[in-house]
């Protein structure tokens, strides 16, 4: 049986970025995948870039900022080795007036429009509303120099580049446990083979609850096992549409609303976002769903009633009871964990991947993910 120094166990944005940066650190790799990578929620994302105070929660900020930072390079990167093109746009977002925009005055003013609204997206149809706690004189649209980038794009990039590198692939094959000996992680176990490595990271997403700690006659689940709990993930369902705006550049900033967002493509193609649906692990679609999104889009911008349909899917983001990623090491020795990035999974996956790939050769990160840790569900989480 092969070794590995590392099996990454999902091959989305996170665990894919993740074997990419444990590569470059000398490691063996192979990625374990359930079906195709990079085909769950990395492929169903937005791509948005979001590093705005008002919309990042405080425990996230400076992992979002930092990750924003490092987009450009990244993406550079996996250009470089993949020798594919990943549409990256650093355009800029609108944020219009809502919930998010009108809870801070002060620092909502620090990002006013640079220019008039009906300069920056003629096509919109927005009314420019002001904040009356403050005489009509500060206005709640925000303009924010963040970037947006095509998931599939990026994802399919990450993958090609990872092959590239020599990083290992097993797809169509569902993890069911680590497996362990002498208290350490030594590999993985699916259905129809076992992996053996010494480091083993759980990247799986929404399904991240699903593996199972340790093996014999009766596997134990991780709520049971010396992790003390199990990773509590669970699927949050989004639903989005991929519009053909009838001009290439009828938008050119992304626009976020308070019940809908339009992220514009460089190519001409446009997508429409998105639903938050405790669903389970349903990924079908709701033609009413879908309907309402368009309409929401059609309220912003009407030209694009005209707009040709190309396609519409459900994704299942990994959401977790506090609303935050988990990040870092598990009870047992040599098993990681890499989840939970709820919408945040295409902006983290930079920052994820060099934290953890630090923090599983041993180094110490630059930044603290302490309180990110699955320790922190301890004691919250039953059997």
């Amino acid at each position: 049986m092969k070794n590995w120094d590392a099996i990454v166990v999902g091959a989305g944005i996170i665990g894919v970025s993740l074997a990419l940066e444990l590569n470059k650190h000398g490691l063996r790799v192979l990625v374990v995948e359930k079906g195709e990578p990079g085909r769950e929620a990395s492929w169903a994302a937005g791509g948005m870039l979001v590093d705005y105070p008002l919309e990042t929660r405080p425990e996230l900020q400076e992992l979002a900022a930092a990750s924003a930072r490092m987009y450009p390079e990244f993406v550079r990167g996996l250009e470089d080795e993949s020798g594919l093109k990943i549409d990256l746009r650093s355009v800029g977002a609108i944020v219009l007036a809502g919930a998010e925009t009108g809870k801070n005055p002060a620092t909502t003013q620090a990002y006013a429009l640079p220019r008039p609204l009906a300069e920056l997206e003629p096509a919109l149809r927005i009314p420019l509303r002001t904040d009356r706690s403050t005489n009509g004189s500060t206005p709640l649209h925000v303009y924010l120099k963040e970037r947006c980038v095509d998931p599939r794009h990026l994802t399919g990039a990450a993958i090609a580049a990872a092959r590239n590198r020599g990083v290992d692939f097993s797809s169509g094959d569902q993890v069911l446990a680590v497996d362990v000996a002498d208290g350490r992680a030594c590999g993985v176990r699916t259905s129809n083979a076992q992996f053996a490595a010494g480091l083993v990271v759980n990247c799986t997403g929404a399904w991240a609850g699903q593996i199972r700690v340790g093996t014999g006659a009766s596997p134990v689940h991780a709520e049971q096992s010396s992790a003390g709990f199990r990773v509590p993930t669970r699927p949050v369902k989004g639903q989005m549409l991929c519009v053909t705006m009838p001009e290439k550049e009828l938008v050119r900033h992304v626009v976020r609303a308070p019940d809908v967002y339009l992220i514009p493509r460089s190519d001409g193609r446009m997508s429409i976002g998105a639903t938050a649906e405790e669903a389970g692990f349903d990924k079908q679609t709701v033609p009413e769903t879908i309907a309402k999104l368009r309409r929401a889009a059609i309220d912003l911008v009407p030209k694009l009633a005209d707009a040709r349909i190309l396609e519409a899917w459900a994704g299942l983001r990994p959401g977790t009871p506090d609303g935050l990623p988990i990040l870092g090491t598990m009870s047992t020795s040599g098993y990681f964990v890499a989840t939970g990035h709820f919408r945040d999974g295409i902006l983290l996956a930079p920052v994820t991947a060099k934290l953890m790939a630090q923090i599983m050769t041993g180094q110490r990160p630059p930044i603290d993910v302490s309180k990110l840790s699955a320790d922190r569900f301890a004691n919250q989480v039953g059997a």
